[in-house]
């Protein structure tokens, strides 16, 4: 996760995915065309919404009291403070950010805003730092696009749910391949686009660690700020965030799982 997590922080477009701002208004702009109420801002911590994504989790999740969540690139934690007044105080949410910078920010977000149910790891997607059948659901907010080993992630992913566990992501992907320019193009990986796997590619790496009813929706409505990301680059001809759905199969009857 090294090379993704390195080319998050070298992303200086305030505008972009991996952009970090630190003027609350923009954040603000961003957060609301990614798909957050203006409910969901005002439950957060103030500085916990940099502006970072291409979705909202959250709205696919489904989240109920007393599930525990994990949340794999967290940043500052806004996508797990939301998450936690959904799960309560019955539930869990754990963030997993393998930038110490970020770590001690989220941290100071939840004791910030009292947050005894949330907590934040160090550590990678590609090796989390949580034990095997531990989580309910898992979301993440346009971060799996950045690693070079996506079907390692969703290995984890995996093996960290419990049986009938789901994954509720939203992410870039790529809806025709993309030119070799582009996708050697360090500014266009750094900004979540030129990494971005093919929607059959991404179902397959995803079924092959297992999951089932798996979902892909691309959502057309979100080139409007993505072509923002890279002006002049046409983006949008080959990339749209999309809405990720997964489900690890529950207990069979004596399998010991339960």
């Amino acid at each position: 996760m090294a090379n993704a997590e390195n080319n998050k922080e070298s992303c200086g477009i305030e505008s972009s995915c991996c952009g970090v701002s630190d003027d609350a208004a923009i954040n603000t702009l961003i957060s609301t065309r990614l798909g957050y109420s203006e409910d969901d801002l005002a439950k957060a911590p103030g500085g916990a919404d940099m502006g970072l994504g291409c979705g909202n989790p959250r709205a696919i999740a489904s989240l109920r009291p007393g599930e525990t969540v994990v949340d794999r690139g967290s940043g500052g934690g806004f996508d797990c403070f939301l998450a936690a007044h959904e799960v309560g105080k019955d539930g869990r949410v754990i963030g997993v950010d393998m930038t110490p910078d970020m770590l001690s920010k989220a941290r100071n977000n939840a004791t910030k805003g009292g947050f005894a149910n949330v907590e934040f790891r160090l550590g990678e997607i590609e090796h989390l730092p949580i034990a095997d059948n531990t989580a309910d659901v898992i979301i993440s907010n346009c971060v799996i696009n950045l690693s070079p080993d996506k079907p390692q992630v969703f290995r984890e992913a995996f093996r960290i749910l419990k049986p009938g566990g789901r994954l509720a992501i939203s992410d870039v992907v790529a809806t025709v391949e993309l030119p070799e320019a582009m996708r050697n193009d360090p500014a266009l990986i750094a900004g979540c686009m030129g990494n971005a796997s093919l929607i059959e590619a991404l179902e397959a790496m995803i079924e092959a660690a297992g999951f089932v009813d798996v979902r892909i929706a691309p959502k057309d409505e979100s080139k409007e700020f993505i072509r923002d990301w890279a002006p002049g680059h046409n983006v949008t001809d080959y990339v749209v965030s999309a809405s990720i759905e997964a489900v690890k199969p529950g207990c069979k009857p004596g399998s010991g799982c339960c």
